[in-house]
């Protein structure tokens, strides 16, 4: 059984990548995915240096790596269906969202389609040592579901229409792993996002496993005074993960603040404004003991918490 550290979502930072490998020295890295497609929080941006390292790092048994959101929306946008329509839409919003690996690649080109065909290589779930690895979130019901067609967890060229459709048991599979589940808002409720647009639908914080009520369940809400006051239905608190579940950790979730542990088994490391690592050690629950976080002072050191 290894030890590892986790490196959550990277989103093309090389300056975050460098800073966190530093930290892992010679201990064996574990990626949870979202390489790519620089956010507000990207310091030095450079797609395919971070792309290069990571790569390198998984083909010679340095690292593993899951597929984040990011990279099978790039898969979708740079290829085409039977119909020669983009499996991803081009829209002016997905497009932006899109734009770092854009203008690093370009759009459907050999290169871009070189890239993402090494993230078809990544699998949606890691299981091992002990330890489990998802971009969003473990669901026992959805893995079964892709097991069932890829035993392995890793998708296939034949499976992207289905997956750029999400209306499928397979399509909406895949999506719980690398989005997350949402719920929906009982009638009459809706929150305000912090662009201010209306939404009723929200986040579930899937691995709070004492959360019993909407406002402490649910996350990236600006103003929790707006959720329902009451108690999760049944449904939605069997979405919450088993407090006796191996340890599990994701990414994806862009949380605020400091990072922390919120339960003994599950953590998302995701903390795009306190950028983090963990040092996994077989055996352990989880502690803010092996948080690492990834800061950088005038002379480039980094330092844990």
């Amino acid at each position: 059984m290894r030890e590892y550290i986790i490196i959550p979502d990277i989103h093309a930072d090389i300056e975050r990548l460098k800073r966190s490998l530093d930290v892992a020295a010679d201990t064996p890295v574990a990626f949870l995915g979202d390489f790519i497609d620089a956010g507000k929080s990207t310091r030095q941006v450079d797609e395919e240096a971070v792309l290069s390292r990571v790569r390198r790092l998984v083909i010679d048994g340095r690292a593993v790596a899951v597929m984040g959101n990011h990279e099978l929306n790039a898969i979708l946008y740079h290829r085409k269906d039977a119909n020669g329509v983009w499996l991803r839409s081009h829209t002016a919003a997905k497009t932006k969202q899109h734009q770092s690996f854009i203008e690093a690649f370009g759009v459907g080109t050999e290169e871009a389609k070189e890239w993402t065909d090494w993230f078809l290589t990544l699998p949606l779930w890691y299981e091992l040592d002990g330890l489990r690895l998802v971009h969003a979130c473990w669901d026992e019901a959805a893995i079964k579901i892709i097991k069932a067609r890829r035993p392995d967890g890793r998708l296939r060229t034949e499976d992207l229409p289905e997956v750029a459709a999400a209306s499928s048991p397979f399509g909406n599979a895949v999506e719980r792993l690398l989005s997350g589940p949402e719920v929906s808002l009982p009638e009459g409720y809706r929150f305000h996002d912090t662009n201010n647009h209306e939404r009723h639908e929200v986040r579930l914080a899937w691995w709070r496993p004492e959360a019993t009520t909407w406002q402490e369940a649910c996350l990236s809400v600006p103003k929790p005074e707006e959720l329902p006051t009451g108690a999760l239905p049944p449904d939605t608190a069997a979405l919450l993960y088993s407090a006796d579940a191996p340890p599990v950790f994701v990414g994806h979730y862009k949380m605020n603040g400091t990072p922390c542990i919120e339960a003994p088994n599950a953590a998302c490391l995701d903390y795009p404004a306190s950028s983090c690592a963990y040092r996994w050690r077989p055996g352990e629950a989880l502690s803010a003991d092996n948080l690492i976080l990834i800061d950088v002072d005038e002379n480039r050191r980094s330092v844990a918490v």
